[in-house]
């Protein structure tokens, strides 16, 4: 058996005014016991059996604890699964963690790839995010990255932001891609509940749809321009450099989830850590809810394969084809969907829309 893990380090400087993904603020001894409580928990997973050939450190930061860390997680995986000699092993970054000396020693920790949250090349932007770094900060963390030895390098980019032009966002990718980088998620804003940008002040001033769509249909014509190559609704990547533990997820295949928040599909099962750092670190497994007892059912497999841009293959799902044979005329003419007798997928259009699209065939 194969499988992926995720770690989640939930440690920010501060938190971004957009985002809801579970965080803490940094402190040394909370990070320390946290560490000790993810050794404890990948050790309580082990099987020799199954060969790890992913491994994803989100957050959070993660780059806010010391290297050192890293080497000992992926030394505790290796000691209790069998890790693959190619296994992808990526950190996610803010440009202010990576000085040179401290990208020197994760990539002698064994992680291989970065994927670095630049947001926007655009100061103007990064300050209404409410990011803690410069556009030039930004370009030197790839440059002193790739110096390191990166050889995957993957950034973030956020499109329809309030006032974001169709210029400030062609110089943002531009710039993005004149760098050594091989990968790049874009992402639409949304304002999430309970996050400083939830509220009518912003909710004002963001784009309509229209216009929403229109930012995100040129992020893809220039990136694939570039040859970054869409292969899924929002992540672009040059050949050969797709995300391989993100595609774990889209392809419903295994991955375990360690640490505050995290949710993993192992063993026939969905589940999630609860979101407590506490709650984490004191108790000698980490507490798990089931989510789902049986995932990856029809509708859940053919929504993340059509997030895919290899999209879906009605073979693959052969009890449900003459239900998708009926609809697939209206998306058709709409321009919304590919279709060549055996496979369905999204056209740029239809991965604007893909949420009503995906709902239209499936549900």
């Amino acid at each position: 058996m194969n499988t992926g893990i995720y770690i989640h380090i939930p440690f920010c400087a501060k938190k971004c005014r957009y985002c809801d993904f579970f965080s803490v603020q940094y402190t040394r001894s909370q990070a320390e016991l946290y560490c000790n409580a993810v050794i404890r928990n990948i050790q309580h997973y082990a099987d020799m059996d199954t060969t790890v050939d992913t491994v994803y450190f989100g957050g959070g930061t993660p780059t806010m604890i010391p290297p050192e860390n890293y080497k000992v997680f992926i030394d505790t995986i290796r000691d209790n699964f069998t890790l693959a000699d190619n296994a992808e092993i990526t950190i996610e970054a803010n440009p202010c963690t990576l000085t040179s000396e401290r990208l020197q020693k994760l990539r002698e920790s064994g992680i291989n790839r970065l994927s670095i949250g630049v947001q926007s090349m655009n100061n103007t932007e990064l300050a209404f995010l409410g990011r803690n770094h410069s556009a030039e900060r930004a370009e030197k963390a790839v440059l002193d990255a790739n110096r390191a030895g990166f050889g995957n390098i993957s950034c973030d980019l956020m499109i329809a932001l309030p006032n974001q032009t169709a210029e400030t966002l062609t110089d943002t990718i531009n710039m993005l891609t004149n760098l050594p980088i091989q990968h790049i998620s874009a992402y639409i804003l949304k304002i999430e509940e309970n996050t400083p940008f939830d509220c009518d002040e912003i909710r004002s001033i963001m784009p309509d749809d229209d216009r929403t769509a229109d930012l995100y249909l040129q992020t893809a014509e220039i990136l694939n321009s570039k040859g970054f190559r869409q292969y899924e609704v929002s992540n672009f990547a040059l050949e050969g450099f797709e995300s391989r533990h993100n595609c774990r997820y889209w392809k419903c295949l295994d991955y375990i989830g360690i640490g505050c928040s995290a949710h993993s599909c192992h063993n026939g099962k969905r589940f999630a850590v609860v979101s407590d750092l506490q709650e984490f670190i004191n108790s000698p497994v980490q507490p798990v809810e089931i989510t789902d007892d049986s995932p990856c059912g029809y509708e859940e497999f053919a929504m993340l394969r059509l997030r895919l841009a290899e999209g879906l293959n009605i073979s693959d799902v052969q009890e449900h084809k003459d239900d998708l044979l009926k609809k697939i005329p209206l998306l058709l003419k709409a321009g919304y969907i590919n279709y060549d007798g055996e496979n369905i997928s999204l056209t740029p259009e239809g991965f604007v829309v893909s949420n009503s699209v995906i709902e239209y065939l499936i549900f």
